[in-house]
Parts: C-alpha cells; structure tokens; sequence
C-alpha cells in the first residue's frame, strides 16, 4: 500500500510503536489506508452511462475538439462514495476540537446561523433577480450594514470586498482616491512591523511604496520612529489592532492624531476585531478605513472554497470615496441598492466597482443572525472570553515556554511563544507536529516575523476550560520533550494518516499531475 507510483514519491503510513502484527489491507480499524482515486479506478469503470451523442459538433466548435479520451478515473457510484468518505474521515474540522490558529480565529459556527442562512428565501436568491424582487435581502445587507457601523464607531461601510485582503484593498484604494481627488501625490505608505503580513503587499498592490516602522521591544509601534518619519510624502499608515503580537496598541490615538496633522489616513487592520467588539469603537480611535473578516468575529465558515466576506468600515472622509454598490434607506422605509445608474448624482467620487455582485448573501446573514442572537451586551460578553481564554494560555505556559511579550501586560485574543530554550535542534515545527500525534490542529508557526520561531495561539472565547486544560496539558508535555532533546519528536506525527512529509523538498519538486502506472 505504501509503494512508490510512478507519480512520484509517497509517504509512508504512520504507525505507533506497538507488537501489533500488520494488517493484510494497510486498514488500522478505523484508520483507513486510502490509494489515490486514479489507483482505485479500472478500465471501462463508471458510475453513470451516457448515450453517444448523435450528429456532428458545431464547425465553429472543431477546433476545441479532445483529441483523446480524458484520462479520467473510472469507478462505480458505491466506489466513488466510499472514497471521498473515507478521505473525509482524515479532515480536521471545527467541530472535531479546537483550531488554536493566532491570527485566524477559528471558532464555533453557530447551527442557528446555518438555520438562517438556508432558509428557501435565502438561499435560493440569485445575484441578478431584480432589486423589487429581492427588498427582504436589501433589508439584510441594510440591516448588517447598520450594525457594523454602530459597532466601529464609523460613518459608512462598503459591504461588496469579499475577503480581508480584498477588504484591505478597498479601503487603501479609498485612501489614493481622496488623495488625487485633492491632487495630493503622496506615495509612501507606513506599516509597522507588528501588523499582518497582507497589509504591505496589498499597499504596494495599489501603487504605494512601502516603508517598515519598528517596534518597541515590548511588541508595539515604535510612537517615536513613525511621528519622526510623517511628512508630505506620507499617505497614510496601515496598523494592526490589536498587533500580530497579540497586543492592544495603546498609542492608537496619539499615533491617528499624528497622521492627520501631517495630511495622512490610517488604515486598521480589523481582522483582530473579535478581541474588541463590544468594547472599543475604532472610530473613536481615529481610524478612517478598517475592514472587518467576518467568519473571524461574526462566526461565519472560515473558507470552504469560498467567497468569503470582508466589509470595510469608512470615516466620514472616506466615505464619498467608497466603491459601488451600496445600500441606502429612503425616506418610506425601503432600502435600494446604489448602482452606477446613481452614480453622478448620489455617489460621484467614488473609486469604482470592485466586484461584479454586491458581496457574499450566504455570509451576510450567518453574521446578521449572530449579531441579533447575542446583543450588544452578548457581543462584548464574546471579546471579554477571548480574551480571558488567550490569558489562561498564556500564563499557563509561560514558565515552560518563552514568551518574548509576557511582561508586556494582559495579551488580547492571541498569546506569543517562541523556540528560545529548546534543546539544540528543536524547532517549532517539531512542536506543531507533535501536536498532531496529540489530537490538536497546530498553532500558527513562524508567525509573526517579529519573533524568531513564534507559536500564535488564538483559543477564542468558544473553548471551554476544561478543552483548554487538555490542550495546555499537551503544548506543555511536547514544550518537555524538545527541551529534554526527545528525539522521538523529530519524526512526529507518529499517529497520523501520514508521516512527516520533506517540506522543502515538497515545495521546490511538487508532483500535481498524475502521470499513471508504469510498470511499478
């Protein structure tokens, strides 16, 4: 079962130090050994007949005729079944255990969502019925947008990015569009170095050179470096906040205050948002552009091949410049959605469209549905737990683990670790992967830079004590063992589907065409 194909090399089964004499099938009870769909495929097989189509194709379509027949995989309906089953059995999911992923915030997806969002008038809406055909789902969008707006202390709100970059994107592209809409030829954007990893890719994505700012040896903006470089040619700054080091910035204000005086915007990074809803208001912090990950703070399904959801919340200077469309209520109470048609006269310095269809329904109302079940009060009740759990974590390792900001005050949503005081050639990598032997998704690794072999942990404010003692429980037997010099540990994981795979190798020789046996 564990010979190597002709598609290239194939990492062997993972199996526990035991006298258990091997299977005749490679099956461990419920650890199913799998083939690849090609190799489970016979000659002739299929699972649906089709009858040959009669007459010739179209002339204009010749030249897009298959020369040969698709080299497809051929297998029965029960055989196909059974295999994708059997594959699915291998997933790691939310609702298996936790997922301590820092700076993802993987939580609970409420059923109550997922009741909403199926329900036939709903679901069965499609992107371009006729706005008096869809008013209820104007309502919703309308209804979301408001509460969005209220949470964040902010003016306006473009509904239509569909993710956190996208989100980033609009509200930079607001940025550049009030600046030329002054004639301003500002090109340089700041970002610390405690802000996510999208944020510089994304400035430079809209034509802004960028410069980094340091941060304080405590894990936050360095006040002094960046007011020292505002000036003329400064369009904005792009901060996280809380930081990628899991830390409120207290200077949130001061720093604002500064970027205005010298002509900028700031842009916030709210895909930490869980760790202060209910509690701060960005706005009031100065923030002119913020876009908010929903499935991150208002539960909604993280991925799932997507789209996803990614609003951006406006000040009232950036407002005028958000893109299209956008909902508004009119004076009876009804809600329509602004188009181009509108444009000239109720939105006319807007930068654009960024998407064919205003935004992502199904996410839309998962996260309206979250927001009315708990309330205002629920939802700084949500930020408070975050917070509490992350600080549990925290304090509960960090006499075996280094925390390079543990005396930097009370963490948010996310605690910080890193590799210092492993025994000589440990890694973090070989605790991620010791973590799968014991039953948990890893933590986010080597992330963020700032901290040499860091381990982000997010609990979110929907693990339980008691699920968070056993994973601490763990983190700590694994934080023993790489500091004891376990050699164990560095071919973990030793009970997972498969070993350890040679990730360099994987990255730099991938094999993604099946190319067949031949004469294996």
């Amino acid at each position: 079962m564990n010979a190597t194909k002709a598609s290239g090399w194939k990492p062997e089964m993972g199996s526990a130090e035991n006298t258990a004499p091997a299977t005749a099938s490679g099956d461990r009870a419920l650890m199913l050994e799998e083939a690849l769909i090609f190799e489970l495929a016979a000659p002739g097989g299929t699972g649906v007949d089709f009858e040959a189509v009669a007459g010739e194709p179209m002339a204009t379509l010749n030249r897009h005729l298959r020369q040969d027949i698709a080299a497809l995989p051929g297998l029965s309906e029960p055989e196909a079944v059974r295999h994708y089953t059997r594959l699915s059995r291998q997933n790691y999911a939310i609702d298996l255990g936790p997922f301590p992923l820092g700076s993802c915030t993987m939580k609970h997806n409420p059923r109550l969502n997922e009741k909403v969002a199926r329900m036939t008038g709903f679901a069965d809406l499609h992107p371009l019925a006729p706005q008096q055909a869809v008013s209820g789902a104007l309502e919703v969008i309308n209804e979301l947008a408001h509460w969005l707006i209220k949470l964040t202390g902010m003016h306006g709100v473009a509904m239509t990015p569909k993710a956190g970059a996208h989100g980033e994107l609009c509200g930079v592209l607001c940025i550049k569009a009030a600046l030329e809409a002054r004639g301003d030829p500002r090109k340089v954007m700041l970002v610390p170095e405690s802000a996510h990893g999208t944020n510089p890719a994304t400035a430079a994505f809209a034509g802004f050179a960028i410069e980094n700012i340091p941060a304080t040896a405590e894990g936050r903006v360095d006040l002094a470096a960046l007011t020292a470089r505002l000036g003329p040619d400064v369009a904005g700054v792009m901060i996280t906040n809380p930081n990628t080091c899991g830390l409120f910035e207290r200077d949130m204000k001061r720093i604002a205050d500064a970027v205005h005086a010298a002509g900028g915007y700031v842009y916030c990074d709210g895909a930490n948002f869980n760790a202060i809803v209910g509690k701060v208001r960005p706005g009031d912090l100065g923030i002119d552009a913020m876009h908010i990950n929903l499935h991150k703070t208002f539960s909604t399904p993280h991925g799932g091949g997507g789209p996803g959801s990614g609003p951006v919340v406006l000040s009232e200077a950036l407002s005028p410049f958000g893109p299209l469309p956008y909902t508004v209520r009119e004076v009876d109470g009804s809600v329509k959605l602004v188009e181009e048609e509108d444009a000239a006269a109720e939105h006319p310095h807007g930068f654009g469209r960024m998407a064919a269809f205003h935004g992502q329904m199904g996410m839309f109302t998962r996260a309206l549905a979250y927001i009315l079940s708990h309330g205002a009060d629920g939802l700084a009740r949500v930020a408070e737990d975050a917070v509490l759990n992350a600080n549990y974590v925290l304090r509960s390792l960090d006499n075996m683990l280094d925390a390079p900001f543990g005396a930097s005050g009370p963490c948010m949503h996310e605690a910080l670790f890193s590799d210092a005081g492993l025994a000589d050639g440990f890694s973090t990598l070989d605790i991620a992967k010791g973590l799968i032997d014991e039953g948990f998704h890893p933590m986010t690794v080597y992330f963020p830079l700032v901290v040499h072999g860091a381990m982000l942990v997010e609990p979110t404010e929907t693990e339980s004590k008691a699920g968070l003692d056993r994973f601490i429980g763990s983190l700590r037997s694994l934080a023993q063992r790489a500091k004891a010099g376990d050699e164990a540990l560095k071919s973990a994981p030793h009970f997972a589907p498969r070993r350890r795979l040679d990730e360099t190798q994987a990255a730099r020789k991938p094999v993604l065409v099946w190319k067949g046996d031949q004469g294996d």
